[in-house]
């Protein structure tokens, strides 16, 4: 997938995150708040998402490598909602942005993201030709 398209993605999947009242996590569309804000506002929270896993999700996960060894991978849960942990405080700054409310239910929405992420990976992958 292209990166613009990986954007418009992950801000489906942030969407529908911020749909499941349970998981504490929200996004403040800047004013006056209609529809285009929320949109705009969560393109730019995918953005910002997106920059965050591209470079510290990077280095992190090269500096994890023993434990992603040691844990069969489970690490990455964590490493995820950090990333989306950390997004969120970047996003604190401004009056508008992605708010999550505690660490762990930034895990289970990272492992959402990462589903919804992976659910359409699958239908937008390009077709090999044979």
């Amino acid at each position: 997938m292209s990166f613009f398209i990986r954007i418009i993605v992950n801000a489906f999947a942030i969407w529908v995150v911020t749909l499941i009242p349970a998981l504490q996590v929200s996004v403040i569309p800047f004013a006056p708040g209609d529809t285009l804000q929320l949109v705009l506002t969560l393109l730019l929270v995918a953005f910002i998402f997106a920059l965050v896993n591209m470079i510290i999700g990077t280095v992190i996960k090269v500096l994890a490598f023993p434990l992603y060894i040691l844990t069969l991978g489970l690490i990455g849960l964590l490493i995820n909602g950090f990333l989306l942990w950390f997004s969120a405080w970047i996003t604190e700054f401004w009056d508008f942005g992605l708010r999550v409310e505690d660490f762990w239910w930034g895990v289970v929405a990272a492992i959402i993201i990462t589903l919804i992420n992976w659910f359409f990976g699958i239908i937008l992958r390009p077709q090999e030709k044979q």
